[in-house]
């Protein structure tokens, strides 16, 4: 299968960014003296972050709203992300080898758009062609909107696109949108079903190969 784009989730799939967020989901939490452990994360990872604001106000026994959590969450994690952040390992050399080849990309979350930007200052080139974040759609992963959003502004056939994704949820918007997938899960499994294939790493893979999982 050669893709007419490749979209690429940004936590845990492009950014090793999971540490920060569960670093900053500690910090706002120990502010009201509740330890949040890995267990939290995992119930957490993948969003939407609505869902995360939620949980986090239930969990808090607080008097605050999800969207206080919400906030605060964004603003902590924003202020690591500039110091801290890192790539998965792989992801960034792969996704240089698809742009050489001229295959359209996309980073495709359901972050903020500012993690977002954050995230594009940290790549070495403007790899990609589009940005779908939380803020430019109505509704977030699991919902198929960001993909079939992307897939629309690259002018492509969401069914020829190509998905890697490292969350449940994430696999869910992905499938329901109607592309391939190509998971890679690292805090919570991922079970393997038509058109998702599931593998351990993007590190040492290439375009080739990846493109031959389909």
């Amino acid at each position: 299968m050669i893709p007419s784009a490749v979209f690429f989730d940004m936590d845990g799939t492009l950014v090793d960014s999971e540490p920060i967020w569960f670093e900053s989901e500690r910090e706002l939490m120990a502010r009201f003296d509740y330890n949040w452990t890995q267990d939290d994360q995992k119930e957490t990872v993948g969003g939407p972050l609505l869902r995360v604001g939620k949980i986090m106000a239930k969990k808090s026994n607080s008097n605050n709203d999800p969207e206080f959590f919400m906030e605060a969450l964004i603003s902590l994690v924003s202020k690591n992300f500039s110091s801290k952040l890192r790539f998965m390992p792989g992801a960034l050399e792969l996704l240089a080898e698809i742009c050489a080849r001229g295959i359209p990309t996309a980073l495709v979350t359901a972050s903020p758009r500012q993690l977002a930007t954050a995230t594009q200052r940290a790549l070495p080139e403007p790899y990609f062609d589009f940005v779908v974040s939380a803020d430019d759609v109505q509704n977030t992963k699991p919902d198929p909107e960001c993909y079939l959003k992307a897939a629309k502004e690259l002018g492509v056939a969401i069914e020829n696109c190509l998905v890697l994704e490292d969350t449940n949820t994430g696999v869910s918007s992905a499938v329901a949108s109607g592309a391939f997938v190509v998971a890679i899960p690292h805090l919570v499994p991922i079970a393997a079903k038509p058109k998702v294939v599931v593998i351990n790493t993007l590190e040492n893979l290439s375009v080739d190969q990846l493109f031959s999982l389909h």
